[in-house]
């Protein structure tokens, strides 16, 4: 779906993402790498191919868009350095044209130096292009000119049916003051948004991404 906020295109794709043409900038937040194995390591049962299944679907869109810039708007690693983290760095060998930029999130503690292993530019609180500033969390941001795009609550909304019976779904999120990103991983809950008047929320279903 495609809409337009300060008089840009954005593309928002059902796997989670925002394209700006205008910068040939792919956006994703809360990608939690790492989470998954966390959890094993404290001794519950989580798939271990949960990491590599969102990485597919990474791989998916920049294959479909060819960005220039892949930024990830907080929260790429969910802990420390583990296996998942291990095959992000195999499965990010194969862009080596594509700039990889991690505005970081309260979920991102490497050191820099394992950020420069990684061949990520790291931008804290925010990255901005002409329109947009991309923080993590949106009440951060100090630049006054620009609308802020977040992430950091994994935003969910309630759709209806003509039944009254309501599904959840994951969803993007355009406030008057803000917008939030879904979150990226498929492992992680959802916090459901009340959107205002004037507000639009757009929920992303299996198939596409509809307004609500």
């Amino acid at each position: 779906m495609t809409i337009t906020i300060r008089e840009e295109e954005l593309i928002l794709a059902k796997e989670r993402a925002i394209f700006l043409p205008n910068e040939q900038l792919l956006a994703i937040s809360d990608l939690h790498l790492g989470k998954a194995a966390h959890f094993r390591k404290a001794g519950l049962q989580v798939p271990s191919t949960l990491a590599q299944s969102d990485l597919n679907r990474l791989s998916d869109l920049l294959n479909h868009h060819q960005p220039k810039i892949l930024l990830i708007n907080g929260d790429m690693f969910h802990h420390d350095v583990n296996t998942d983290i291990d095959d992000f760095e195999h499965w990010k060998a194969q862009y080596q044209s594509l700039k990889f930029v991690l505005v970081k999130g309260n979920h991102d503690k490497l050191d820099e130096r394992q950020y420069q292993q990684l061949g990520i530019e790291i931008h804290e609180p925010s990255y901005c292009t002409p329109n947009f500033c991309f923080i993590h969390d949106a009440v951060k941001c100090k630049e006054s000119n620009l609308y802020p795009i977040s992430g950091h609550i994994h935003p969910g909304v309630s759709v209806y049916g003509k039944a009254k019976q309501s599904l959840k779904f994951p969803c993007f999120y355009f406030g008057n003051d803000y917008a939030v990103m879904p979150a990226f991983s498929a492992f992680t809950g959802l916090s459901l948004v009340k959107p205002k008047a004037n507000e639009q929320v757009y929920a992303i279903t299996p198939t596409k991404v509809v307004k609500v």
